[in-house]
């Protein structure tokens, strides 16, 4: 089964200038935590938007075996964890995915 998890920043940090070297952190092990996963084969894509803003999001596309596992995976997500994002969990099913992906950054 596949899922998505909508990930948002919580207000303090909508400004650039109110992160803190420990938010920085947390969020470097989400993208380790991701990349793990994604060359693992259970996260299928991952990425933001690329504002600061109130609405500005992430988003998480992965497989689990059931919502169960999936909201498991999603609360472990180190930010969610510590609290510098809220996440939202929605089946998914991906109906169209380009050949021959490529990361771009």
């Amino acid at each position: 089964m596949e899922f998505i998890y909508v990930l948002k920043l919580i207000p303090r940090l909508y400004q650039e200038a109110n992160w803190t070297a420990g938010d920085e952190e947390i969020v470097q092990r989400h993208f380790d935590r991701l990349k793990e996963w994604t060359d693992n084969g259970k996260v299928i894509l991952a990425g933001r938007t690329l504002n600061e803003e109130e609405n500005a999001f992430g988003i998480v596309v992965f497989e689990a075996d059931d919502e169960e596992q999936a909201r498991a995976f999603m609360k472990e997500d180190p930010t969610v964890a510590e609290g510098i994002m809220t996440a939202e969990l929605f089946p998914y099913h991906v109906a169209l995915l380009r050949k021959n992906q490529q990361v771009i950054d």
